[in-house]
């Protein structure tokens, strides 16, 4: 199955509700041990979060990594005020490691994508300088109806053998627990939370606005080719998530879960 092709403007229609969750997660961030930092966003997209990250630590270098041509090709690297830097290049984050030791990894909306993501854990903590965090936030809303019913259709005896293998199962994403389990046994000092937002979207079918930006990728890149498929399976989709997620007059709200932690290496001073 091929990996997911990317639209930046689609992702892009739903920045303000989607950056949201990458605020939080930055303010549980403590101080980093390096003056000038080094940062690493891991999934970076097309960079809109990852220049928060130059505003947060003006002088930090910070590179935002991706696997999508179409991503970076929508990000603005350059100089920040304050005299940091901020750059992307492309990685895949299964094989990424670190070339020098950093004081931030951090990752906004990826792991998910990254099937045992879990296990890269020790290897970034390496790569950690003395006293630098690991942090990452993660949709844990696999099975919320937009997921549930997404996997319930590309299992029906219409689509089965067309999107076998194109969508990921509802333990792609661990519990916080689990993160907080595996980041303590790494020697971390750990905060892990959950938490729903519940998203007042606009306009026509705007959950499937959303979800044809992330979750729905990996269908329209694989019917690619039989645009009559496409907009059949869309169309089944568009019904199914109209009787789930109902309009009202005020919009149409769209609980989202996710899931968060926070993982400080020991060593070092704490600013």
């Amino acid at each position: 199955m091929p990996a997911p092709a990317w639209d930046p403007a689609q992702y892009l229609r739903h920045a303000g509700h989607r950056a949201r969750p990458f605020t939080d997660l930055l303010a549980r961030v403590p101080g980093l041990p390096g003056d000038p930092p080094r940062i690493a966003d891991l999934g970076c997209g097309p960079g809109n979060v990852t220049a928060l990250l130059a505003r947060r630590w003006p002088t930090a270098h910070v590179t935002g990594y991706d696997n999508s041509p179409e991503m970076l090709a929508r990000t603005r690297p350059g100089e920040v005020t304050g005299g940091g830097r901020l750059d992307f290049a492309h990685a895949d984050i299964r094989t990424w490691t670190p070339a020098e030791p950093h004081d931030l990894i951090i990752s906004n909306a990826t792991l998910h994508w990254v099937p045992g993501h879990a296990d890269l854990f020790a290897d970034w903590i390496a790569g950690l300088a003395p006293g630098g965090t690991l942090a990452f936030q993660i949709p844990g809303n696999f099975d919320a109806p937009s997921h549930r019913l997404l996997r319930e259709l590309a299992h029906a005896p219409r689509w089965r053998d067309r999107l076998a293998g194109a969508l990921r199962h509802e333990d792609a994403v661990h519990t916080p627990v689990e993160y907080l389990n595996r980041l303590t046994a790494l020697g971390c000092d750990t905060d892990a939370w959950e938490t729903t937002y519940v998203h007042l979207l606009a306009g026509e079918d705007p959950v499937l606005d959303w979800v044809r930006g992330t979750a729905l990728r990996p269908v329209l890149t694989a019917l690619d080719t039989d645009p009559g498929a496409r907009e059949e399976f869309v169309r089944a989709y568009r019904e199914a998530l109209r009787e789930a997620y109902p309009a009202t007059r005020h919009g149409t709200p769209f609980p989202f879960r996710r899931v968060f932690a926070v993982a400080r290496k020991e060593g070092g001073r704490q600013a």
